[in-house]
């Protein structure tokens, strides 16, 4: 039985894309293993958001070839998918399998000559001509309490900074009866199930396939299946809804937590980056939730250094992202993407982006200690995960737990101080006799 281990980049979805591999792998009679030093094949399940991104995934296929130069080495994904030649040239890579055809990896196995020496084998199409969701079932947790299940893939935007549209393709929903059976069968075995896409919100709204909306497929998950909590991954502001933003504020089984990506908090540059909104209209959205769910996380992406972005601009941004009710924020440094439009563009050198970075680190900083300061004395719904590792609050906050509990457990935790990056519960006082 050949041991093979994956190893996965970037996104939520490229993750759920994992542990949905590893299910495939494994009905075919392969062993996961967690090192790739003794894997026979190791699979390399990439991101291409960043050039930094890309970097890592090189770096991880010189490591790999380093420590175990026996094993072959598959790269998949969105790295695969945008320059499978210039992964197929690097050493001990035996295949490269784009998006268009990872759900292809078993056969692409089987049919593969079994010589060593052969390398290099590219697999990938066109993956603008899907217009099927891909995916196969998930059966296992990644980290073993928290599954993330992908329900929906591609976008169908043109945002001018963003690769993803070309090497995920169009957005495409998974099947609502095979969601819920997905969530019925996970349900049974975790306590908290994370739903996740590349454009989420667009759930169901396929053109020619329209399904419902996404607040619809909630509900059904709520009435048909006894999942304790559904978190969701990162939605479009525009796609939070009243009603969206109502049945989260009303269910305890969906979590109060709100992540939806900014960018920008200037309306010139959301308008360079072809955004579908200004930043009154993301304010509408973002105050709506937190006036419904007074302690949500509310967290978002930001950009700083994208092209042509003045000091003025980036100002506007930052006061704009201090006004907001934000608890986190992901920051990233504007990356050039090859041929995407914003690549064009005059560019802002690359220290003044990080000098802007680390302002907005600061900042976002600031706000998570404000928001995690508010709950020292009170209760929060925890997950718990690994032993090893913090629980998660409902509200996206880990949690340093004062006594032991088994993993994959939903429980009440009292809060008793504030720790450098979560909280900590409160410790248990012996009983006086």
């Amino acid at each position: 039985m050949a041991r093979f281990h994956i190893q996965n980049f970037g996104c939520r979805a490229t993750q759920a894309d994992g542990a949905a591999l590893a299910t495939m792998l494994g009905k075919q009679g392969y062993e996961e293993t967690d090192s790739a030093a003794s894997a026979e094949m190791v699979v390399l399940n990439t991101c291409t958001v960043t050039a930094n991104a890309d970097s890592d995934v090189r770096e991880a296929v010189r490591r790999v070839h380093r420590v175990n130069p026996e094993a072959r080495i598959l790269v998949t994904g969105c790295y695969a998918q945008r320059a499978p030649e210039e992964l197929a040239a690097l050493p001990g890579v035996r295949w490269v399998v784009g998006n268009s055809h990872k759900t292809e990896i078993p056969r692409i196995l089987a049919d593969s000559p079994a010589s060593i020496d052969f390398h290099g084998e590219i697999v990938t199409g066109d993956i603008r001509e899907l217009t099927t969701f891909l995916s196969a079932p998930v059966e296992d947790a990644a980290d073993r309490t928290r599954p993330n299940l992908k329900i929906q893939d591609g976008c169908n935007n043109a945002c001018s900074f963003c690769v993803i549209p070309s090497v995920r393709g169009r957005s495409r929903s998974a099947n609502a009866d095979d969601v819920v059976a997905q969530v019925r069968s996970l349900a049974a075995r975790y306590r908290e199930i994370v739903l996740s896409g590349i454009n989420l919100g667009r759930w169901g709204r396929d053109p020619g396939r329209v399904q419902g909306r996404l607040v619809q497929l909630i509900e059904r998950l709520l009435e048909e299946t006894p999942v304790e909590r559904l978190r969701l991954s990162s939605v479009e502001p525009m796609d939070f809804s009243d009603e969206l933003i109502a049945l989260m504020s009303e269910s305890p089984r969906v979590a109060p937590h709100v992540h939806a990506p900014l960018q920008s908090g200037c309306d010139a540059v959301l308008k360079r980056m072809k955004r579908r909104y200004r930043s009154r209209h993301y304010a509408d959205r973002v105050l709506r939730a937190r006036q419904a769910m007074p302690d949500a996380a509310i967290g978002a992406d930001v950009m700083t250094g994208f092209p042509g972005e003045t000091e003025a601009e980036f100002e506007e941004s930052r006061a704009f992202i201090e006004s907001m009710p934000f608890t986190y924020l992901h920051v990233f440094t504007y990356s050039e993407r090859p041929g995407t439009p914003a690549a064009a563009m005059p560019q802002t050198p690359v220290p003044e982006r990080k000098r802007r970075n680390e302002v907005l680190r600061k900042l976002a900083a600031a706000k998570n200690l404000d928001f995690r300061r508010r709950f020292v004395g009170r209760r929060l719904s925890v997950v718990t995960l690994d032993p090893a590792r913090p629980a998660l609050s409902a509200n996206y906050l880990t949690v340093e737990m004062a006594r032991p509990v088994e993993a994959n457990r939903i429980v009440d935790a009292e809060i008793g101080a504030v720790t450098a990056a979560g909280l900590r519960e409160a410790a248990l006082l012996p009983v006086l006799g």
